[in-house]
């Protein structure tokens, strides 16, 4: 077989090579959209939706090869009426936004096929035998035009993800800048701000607001302070029991909260600490103590010793080394920490429900269940306190991405 043989077998347009991949997602994708039609018991659209898949794996099937121009009219023919299929459901749709998207993955694909099957490349490919240069500027042409099928590709599927974690948020914005308390409604239809007038100028929020600062921050120092000698010690030193206690660290993880909840109860009711600030911080410092050494010890393992003998030899004692050297180059690490800590007390809602039966003592996730009753819920203020709950978080996740970011113990040490 001659090269320019092997070039003729080997070369493919790039339209089909790209048709190949995204026709099976265009049928998976259809396929678990049928589940839709099944909710909304709708037979028409569901039939109409299974001769879609059909149509789609022929289609991908009968994609053609080399001098094959009956496999590439017939592929132009099924495209068309898999074009036509879908605007019939879309024309026979609500036309909402959701429609219109689950619709679009019937449309969009069977156009570009149509489109792409029908352009001189393929038309050429599949109807004459092509000569050398002709194979080689169309190796060049796929060489030029893959990448940017495969950007597009890339950030389509992206796209899709950013739109699942938006959609949420965007609804619970809507719903707290909506007069009224209903879930139903059409996106941006109307705007008010009266529900967070009524959550900021309550006296209550502030309460659960200041309960919940207080216990954060309180979990959070309290934590750290135990944590990082805690994981410094395991890191670097060896003593009777290490090995038992960092795996007993493991082993309550796995557990779930709920049984602690019964002897934790007893234990600060025994103590006083019911109603109490320190008794949540005293729990909260205790379930999340376990991960937060370990993801200290994790860090402390990678600074290098030479750091803390060159010190030594400094004439530094292990108190100056530990200041002086490993908590400097610890601070993406101790930031990580107390992020997590801070999260864990601020969104903890079992045991602030349990140890607190005050509402002067509520912290903001109680404080938010309160506003959802048996005889009536009224979602607006629910929106809005929520909005105004994850602002302080949001903020946080800004400030310690720098530490997130930096190098570790980057430039430590040379040579």
């Amino acid at each position: 077989m001659t090269e320019s043989q092997l070039m003729r077998d080997w070369y493919v347009p790039v339209e089909v090579l790209t048709l190949r991949t995204w026709l099976v997602v265009a049928f998976i994708v259809n396929l678990l959209l049928l589940t839709v039609e099944v909710l909304r018991d709708d037979s028409l659209s569901l039939i109409l939706g299974l001769l879609v898949c059909a149509l789609f794996a022929a289609l991908r099937a009968s994609l053609p090869q080399v001098h094959e121009l009956g496999k590439r009219n017939m592929s132009l023919a099924l495209s068309s009426l898999i074009i036509g299929i879908g605007l019939f459901r879309l024309s026979s749709s609500s036309l909402s936004i959701f429609d219109i998207w689950m619709h679009a993955w019937t449309i969009v694909p069977s156009s570009l096929s149509l489109w792409w099957l029908s352009n001189r490349a393929v038309t050429v490919w599949t109807s004459s035998k092509l000569s050398t240069s002709a194979i080689e500027f169309g190796l060049l042409r796929n060489f030029e035009t893959i990448n940017k099928h495969e950007k597009i590709s890339t950030h389509l599927i992206l796209l899709h993800f950013v739109l699942i974690t938006i959609i949420p948020l965007l609804w619970i914005i809507d719903i707290a800048f909506s007069p009224g308390n209903a879930l139903g409604g059409e996106i941006g239809d109307s705007f008010s701000t009266e529900h967070f007038s009524k959550i900021l100028n309550g006296d209550s929020f502030w309460i659960w607001f200041v309960n919940s600062l207080i216990v954060s921050i309180g979990t959070s120092l309290l934590g750290l302070t135990i944590a990082i000698p805690a994981g410094y010690a395991f890191s670097r030193y060896k003593f009777t029991g290490r090995d038992v206690s960092m795996f007993a660290f493991l082993l309550v993880q796995m557990f779930p909260g709920i049984i602690i909840l019964v002897p934790y109860f007893l234990v600060m009711k025994t103590l006083g600490l019911l109603n109490t600030h320190l008794g949540l911080i005293l729990a909260y410092c205790v379930t999340a103590l376990p991960l937060c050494v370990w993801m200290l010890k994790g860090f402390f393992d990678t600074i290098p010793r030479e750091l803390e003998e060159a010190a030594t030899l400094d004439g530094c004692n292990q108190f100056q080394v530990f200041t002086k050297v490993v908590l400097p180059l610890s601070t993406p690490a101790i930031a990580v920490t107390a992020l997590f800590s801070f999260l864990a007390a601020w969104n903890e809602f079992l045991l602030a429900l349990t140890f607190n039966t005050s509402n002067d003592m509520y912290t903001l996730p109680v404080g938010l269940a309160s506003l959802i009753s048996s005889t009536g819920q009224a979602w607006g203020d629910f929106a809005a306190a929520s909005i105004l709950v994850s602002l302080p978080v949001a903020l946080l996740f800004l400030f310690f991405q720098k530490f997130l970011i930096d190098g570790l113990s980057a430039g430590g040490v040379k040579g």
